[in-house]
């Protein structure tokens, strides 16, 4: 990484880093003197400021994007790298036989239409972004050609080289996402037995809605089988003792509804600055790769600054010089199982619309590192990939997915977004927007919106819960507009929030309309709005303070079920809850008991609520829908629920205890949950020996917080109690005094252990120290640490 900034003399010497190399990295580092590149169409210049933020400014909006990629593969190439060659289906011709499945999955998620025509049909000036992006992902991948020792330290290692991009095949590659496939299989197969209902206590559907067996669905036929591909199991991706991107099922479920995002949006009548504020805090995966990179990008039309997906064009979270904006998930539902009927004397036929077609194929060869390639054919209905095939039942499962629909070019639709001036024509971006988001807004005019973008199949004859016959009765029938989506403008309130609960308006036409029902859980949001409401006047200050508030909703309804009268076993955790203020800080004994506490509750909920026949099916209980249940026992407690219900908390904490006394230690006065808490980076292939040696871990330091506190730090309690996901990424916007805005990044710009910017930001995130975001050309200039200029050649 030797154009990226100076690299600390003892570390370089520390890591053995060639001389010349890292006199060359010290010498590019200070020089003004022009790098020549292919690809860029006039000279770039790049400010890196003193928080290793850079700031590119070009001449065009091509070169502005391809400055952007430079630096991206620059600081995060093996990263990106390793993404594309996974959504190309090419892990097998680097790492051998044992990526021959998951490779196959990926290729069958390529897009089989006419990818010139999608090309050409995108926006005005959003293709030319585009191939300025590969390009400058291919200008960077040239330099390490010419000189393989400045390649990052996993190619060597590995023995693999870095591919060149190419936009057509980025355009095809959809990625292989399970969407709900499981749920409906798991619902199905709950039907069959009569237990559907108890599914409400692991997947509340929200809002309110009576379950509805698709006409002619055979429940009884179906079986995990037809989940085929998607089943993380039918496509492992081994890189020695490590399953890359294999789901945990039960983790999966465990986290679904605390995973996500919050932002907020005020209004300049209620803000302490006179103009609006936007905060936004994605919450993702911490614990490997940093799931974003941050950049400042402007050219003749372009003024944006922000976070961005490594890999993908563009700034996701941030502000140009007219707006600001954030987002947070949606659940639009964008997936569907659909079982086909296969003739019995040809499986390559199927029934659809009162006739057998043929299913469109495409044969693939897969290279495959140290053995033969290996062939493969992939099957569609309709472009639907086909995800499992049962000749001898004369039955396929097609899996219909909003990322395969013509159009649905989401790795472009972020530029679309950076190159929008106003409303209407951020309005004309989201028609490119597949993902399902709450797109917060807020402008220097003073206007506050949130619009649901994404892609909403219509559903005209079931609601996407369980699988439905494929027949073509239960086709989808294009597209909800994005104007027809809900959205708000200006609210009386002064005042919004999103933190993936359920935020549909109590009017909108659900029957007519179905988004979706699996939200996430109300209690981030809710105590969001708990804070803003009692704010007349929020500050700067105030959002950054929201942001790391670890007051947890749970932990209060916990502490309100606590039984007036209690076992000597549970007396002493009763008390020490009791006493709590139910903050999860790092600091807090209490915490760390809680944290003991509620998956005892959780377990013998499952046990006590949920049917013995469907305990296979239902690996967790839903936090909310057990606090709801607790709240009001039934009868599923038994004759005397109440007392029960006593008992059970009871339990409880008296278990809890007896773990707070293993994991803290016998004296309580010293629990704290930071200890157990941990916030520990590493490579994502640290299983593999050479490259554990290479990338030391980034860890030391404790966290509070869960996943339903605002200041998210979700865990999955099976596997230990670090921090698992949250928000590595945070901003707070002042919209139009851009230079007051702050932000946070984990752990740092770059993954190269060799950079100084490779976790420097960690103390930083743990503190929750957000740092300036400097925009104008004047803070960017006054806090200049390095220069560095891109020259055509």
């Amino acid at each position: 990484m030797i154009q990226r900034r100076a690299f600390l003399l003892a570390s370089v010497a520390a890591l053995g880093l060639p001389g010349r190399l890292a006199a060359q990295a010290q010498a590019v580092a200070v020089s003004r003197s022009g790098i020549r590149i292919a690809g860029a169409r006039a000279p770039i210049e790049i400010v890196e400021d003193k928080l290793g933020i850079p700031h590119v400014r070009a001449q065009s909006l091509h070169d502005a994007f391809f400055g952007q990629a430079y630096l991206v593969a620059r600081d995060r190439l093996f990263q990106i790298d390793l993404q594309y060659r996974r959504d190309q289906g090419r892990m097998a011709e680097a790492f051998g036989a044992a990526f021959v499945a998951a490779d196959t999955a990926a290729r069958l998620f390529h897009y089989r239409g006419d990818i010139d025509a999608e090309l050409a049909a995108m926006p005005d000036g959003v293709l030319d972004c585009a191939k300025g992006y590969v390009a400058g992902v291919n200008a960077r991948i040239a330099e390490l050609e010419a000189d393989p020792a400045q390649l990052p330290l996993e190619y060597a290692a590995l023995g693999i080289r870095p591919l060149r991009w190419d936009l057509r095949d980025l355009a095809r590659a959809r990625g292989v996402e399970a969407g709900d496939a499981d749920d409906e299989v798991r619902r199905a197969r709950l039907a069959a037995l009569g237990l559907l209902e108890a599914d409400r206590l692991m997947s509340p559907l929200r809002p309110a809605w009576d379950f509805r067996i698709p006409d002619g669905l055979d429940v009884a036929a179906v079986t995990e089988a037809d989940l085929g591909l998607l089943a993380p199991s039918a496509r492992p991706q081994p890189f020695g003792s490590l399953q890359l991107a294999a789901l945990d099922p039960e983790q999966r479920h465990a986290n679904r509804f605390a995973m996500g995002s919050n932002a907020w949006t005020i209004s300049a009548t209620r803000s302490a600055t006179g103009r609006p504020i936007l905060a936004n805090d994605p919450h993702l995966g911490i614990g490997s790769f940093s799931p974003r990179h941050v950049v400042h990008l402007t050219a003749p039309g372009l003024d944006v600054i922000g976070a961005g997906a490594p890999g993908l064009p563009g700034i996701m979270q941030g502000h140009t010089d007219r707006f600001a904006f954030g987002r947070t998930n949606s659940h639009i539902d964008q997936t569907d199982l659909f079982v086909l009927r296969t003739a019995p004397a040809d499986p390559e036929l199927y029934w659809h619309k009162g006739r057998w077609k043929r299913f469109e194929t495409y044969d693939e060869t897969i290279a495959v590192k140290d053995a033969p390639a290996r062939q493969v054919r992939l099957r569609y209905a309709g472009g639907r990939p086909i995800v499992a095939q049962e000749p001898g039942r004369q039955r396929a499962m097609a899996f219909a997915t909003a990322d395969m629909l013509p159009g649905a070019l989401m790795r472009f639709a972020i530029i679309a977004i950076n190159l929008a001036t106003d409303w209407p024509s951020l309005m004309r971006a989201f028609t490119l927007h597949v993902s399902p988001t709450n797109f917060h807004y807020a402008d220097i005019d003073g206007n506050t919106r949130w619009q649901i973008i994404g892609f909403a199949p219509r559903r005209p004859r079931h609601d996407g819960l369980l699988p439905a016959p494929g027949d073509g009765d239960h086709d989808w029938n294009g597209l909800i507009p994005v104007a027809e989506l809900p959205s708000l403008h200006n609210p009386s309130a002064g005042w919004f929030a999103s933190a993936n609960q359920l935020n549909l308006p109590k009017d909108y036409p659900y029957g007519k309309k179905i988004i979706g029902f699996e939200w996430s859980d109300p209690f981030r949001h809710d105590r969001i709005c708990e804070v803003l409401a009692a704010q007349p006047r929020h500050s700067i200050n105030d959002s950054i303070s929201l942001q790391q508030d670890v007051q947890s909703l749970p932990a209060r309804a916990l502490v309100r079920l606590i039984p007036r009268q209690v076992s000597p076993a549970a007396a002493a955790a009763a008390a020490m809850l009791r006493a709590w203020d139910c903050a999860v800080t790092a600091e807090s004994g209490a915490a760390l008991l809680y944290e003991m506490v509620m998956p005892e509750l959780l377990a013998a909920c499952r046990m006590a609520l949920i049917p013995e026949a469907a305990r296979d099916l239902i690996p967790t209980v839903n936090l909310h829908a057990m606090l709801a249940a607790l709240g009001a026992p039934d009868a599923r407690f038994g004759p005397q629920p109440a007392a029960a219900r006593d008992q059970m908390i009871d339990a409880a904490l008296a278990a809890g205890w007896q773990k707070a006394l293993e994991r803290g230690g016998p004296d309580p006065a010293l629990w704290r949950w930071g200890t157990l808490h941990q916030v520990v980076i590493t490579h994502p292939l640290q299983a593999v020996p050479r490259i554990a040696g290479l990338f030391p871990r980034i860890a030391g330091g404790g966290s509070g917080g869960d996943g339903q506190t605002p200041m998210a730090r979700g865990l999955n309690v099976r596997n230990g109690y670090g921090v698992t996901h949250g928000a590595s990424y945070l901003q707070v916007i002042d919209v139009g005094g851009w230079d007051n805005s702050r932000f946070l990044l984990l752990p740092g710009q770059s993954a190269d252990p060799r950079s100084a910017q490779y976790r420097d930001f960690y103390d930083r995130w743990l503190a929750g120290d957000m740092q300036p975001l400097w925009f104008s050309r004047a803070a960017v200039d006054a806090n200049a640490a390095r220069r560095l200029r891109l020259v055509p050649g």
